[in-house]
């Protein structure tokens, strides 16, 4: 994974020096290989970094960086936003409007993020020896957003790539104007993202490995046989919830257009990438905490 992270680093850290090369006022050799490795440099450190907030703080040391980064930018960029209602640039009930939109696409992710379809699973009772193992009642939670940010972010890079390629070849120069906020780019962003979800669910949720378990450990959904029938039903099941992620997944990837489109405030970025990390960052280091707390109460109880 560090020596991925490297590689990836020096690739982008070369693709942002050919896009400034411009603003160098001698862009020779030297001047391109310092920049690359000054970039390759931070990106190393910001790595090491990561790992050592994992390792002795609390959540996930690179989620958190990245965190801290999106969050920073809002205190100015609510400041700019004021400064522009107050010379009557925005109506202030534009910004109201925005505000509830946020608020409620906030509330929106919280709701997606922790539901889930709880799937009812008995383990039959055995005897072995003079001791009897399973009869328990559980559950299987399948999540309602299982790929999490991830086919936001594979749908975005897709459609980055044919713009990037436009910035070499001239043929392709109307790609430029393919922007985000054409009805086409906007579909196709869509419907990149319902497919890249149904993608990352179905390579990192194996049915019929976990069909297979449950009937090997004496497991089964009541009503259910055990097996490909158990494979079959939660094909069903995890289709019609990666469905209703799917669809709520393209709505907060097309967030930022339809937020601008109806409210005209430009100077606040509330994109649906960032919404969905700072959202899923903040609810995983809560439960760590909770986590945490709670062991010392128990540890506390035990001395």
């Amino acid at each position: 994974t560090r020596y991925g992270t490297l590689v990836l680093g020096i690739i982008q850290a070369i693709g942002i020096t050919m896009a400034i090369r411009g603003a160098v006022e001698e862009p020779g050799v030297l001047p391109i290989v310092l920049i690359v490795t000054t970039l390759t440099a931070g990106t190393c450190f910001l790595m090491w970094l990561g790992e050592k907030i994992t390792e002795h703080g609390i959540g996930n040391g690179i989620s958190l960086i990245i965190f801290t980064g999106i969050v920073a930018r809002y205190p100015a960029n609510i400041h700019m936003t004021i400064q522009t209602v107050g010379r009557g640039g925005i109506s202030p009930l534009n910004v109201v409007l925005f505000v509830i939109l946020a608020v409620a696409a906030v509330v929106g992710v919280i709701w997606i993020q922790e539901g889930q379809r709880r799937i009812p699973v008995q383990y039959a009772k055995r005897v072995v020896g003079r001791r009897i193992y399973g009869g328990q009642s559980t559950h299987m939670p399948l999540r309602v957003n299982h790929a999490g940010v991830i086919p936001v972010i594979f749908a975005s890079s897709v459609l980055a790539f044919p713009m990037t390629i436009a910035q070499f070849v001239p043929r392709l120069d109307f790609l430029r104007n393919w922007t985000s906020g054409s009805i086409s780019y906007m579909i196709i962003y869509a419907l990149l993202v319902v497919f890249f979800t149904y993608f990352y669910t179905a390579v990192t949720f194996n049915v019929v490995e976990v069909a297979n378990n449950m009937k090997k450990y004496g497991g089964f959904i009541p009503g259910i046989r055990p097996g490909k029938p158990t494979a079959d039903y939660l094909e069903r099941v995890l289709s019609r919830v990666t469905l209703a992620g799917a669809l709520f997944l393209a709505a907060i990837a097309l967030l930022p257009n339809m937020m601008t489109a109806l409210t005209k405030v430009r100077s606040i970025y509330f994109g649906g990438t960032a919404l969905l990390i700072v959202v899923g960052v903040a609810l995983d280091t809560m439960k760590q905490i909770e986590a945490q707390l709670l062991m010392r109460q128990y540890e506390g109880f035990i001395k």
